[in-house]
């Protein structure tokens, strides 16, 4: 069977294109991408807590810990919302490259983010969605052909 002319949907890390009609397992994907996200965010606490731990062994003293962990939770929090912007607009590049050493630093936070919106959603996929749809929109329109006789348009 051969495809439809015109855009086609841009596939999404886990989902392939099954978020567009909902098919191919859809479900059991988003289920399973709210488990491991899930799973990996509490598994990057527990090395977290490992991390911590080994500072009070260390003993290097109280300022130095409560600096780590602010910025653990700082960059958390930021990484959040990054990512949780993310699903809604693309992110500008050079911004994106500038925060990488921070999103990295807070992954538990980009870790929430996409559990939460893999609640809902296909993360990304509203943010898909509305620019194929505008995509087959602009297609649409450069391909439907003019009724009628030339010779009766008005002129502007």
């Amino acid at each position: 069977m051969a495809e439809a002319p015109g855009p086609r949907p841009e596939p999404l890390r886990f989902f392939g294109t099954t978020w567009l009609n909902h098919d191919n397992g859809y479900t059991a994907r988003r289920v399973a991408v709210s488990v491991g996200s899930l799973a990996a965010a509490v598994a990057s606490c527990l090395v977290l807590r490992l991390a911590y731990q080994g500072l009070q062994i260390a003993a290097i003293g109280d300022f130095v810990t409560v600096l780590m962990v602010a910025m653990f939770a700082i960059c958390s929090a930021l990484a959040f919302r990054h990512t949780w912007d993310g699903y809604t607009r693309r992110p500008d590049p050079d911004r994106q490259a500038a925060l990488r050493g921070l999103l990295t630093v807070g992954f538990v936070g980009s870790l929430l983010a996409y559990f939460f919106r893999s609640l809902t959603e296909a993360p990304g996929e509203r943010l898909h969605r509305e620019e194929y749809e505008e995509a087959r929109k602009q297609y649409e329109k450069r391909t439907t052909r003019r009724s009628g006789n030339p010779r009766n348009r008005r002129r502007a």
